[in-house]
């Protein structure tokens, strides 16, 4: 195995695009559930009742350095760089504070206690939602794939307004480059 295997901070250069299958086409403009998440930073969250503008951006799962990933897990399309997406959103969590958007968070179906690991070690300064019991994911019928047993999310972003999906971002390729792409678009929106 090579160390890029075993590396979630490296994106390989091989990794298959995600094509857009439609499974995100019915989000903008949803109101988002009466569903609280647990919360890497303590209480959970409601998405539904926070105010203003958030920005939710949703990864499969977290890699940990030096544990493979699930079998042929960089030929599913989309499923690698979860962690250059996350230091992609920590890397620029001060832009998108200064463009209006007031709670940054990232969401997986991981379970608390995996993500807050992940969280501290990529010293992320905003909190990482679980749908570990899939109820906003089946409440919203969110694209997702299976995987080393796992039920998973399809990487995508969301920008919400006062509860709503104002603007979906799917499929996101690369992923490092997803927190530039929607703060491009917060610039055009503006």
């Amino acid at each position: 195995m090579t160390d890029t295997a075993t590396n979630p901070n490296v994106l390989p250069n091989n990794i298959p695009v995600p094509r857009d299958d439609g499974g995100a086409q019915h989000l903008a403009g949803m109101a988002l559930p009466d569903i609280a998440l647990p919360a890497t930073s303590g209480p959970a969250v409601n998405l539904s009742k926070l105010k203003g503008r958030s920005v939710v951006y949703i990864y499969p799962r977290t890699g940990v350095p030096g544990v493979a990933n699930p079998d042929g897990w960089d030929m599913i399309p989309g499923a690698r760089g979860c962690t250059p997406q996350s230091c992609s959103f920590r890397d620029h969590a001060g832009e998108l504070k200064g463009l209006g958007v007031e709670q940054l968070f990232g969401l997986s179906t991981q379970d608390t206690a995996y993500q807050r690991e992940a969280a501290e070690r990529l010293h992320l300064p905003f909190p990482v939602l679980s749908d570990e019991k899939l109820e906003l994911t089946k409440a919203m019928k969110l694209p997702i794939f299976v995987a080393g047993g796992m039920t998973l999310l399809k990487r995508m972003a969301w920008v919400i307004d006062d509860g709503v999906i104002t603007k979906v971002f799917y499929p996101v390729f690369p992923p490092d480059k997803n927190a530039a792409e929607v703060i491009a678009w917060l610039q055009e929106s503006r």
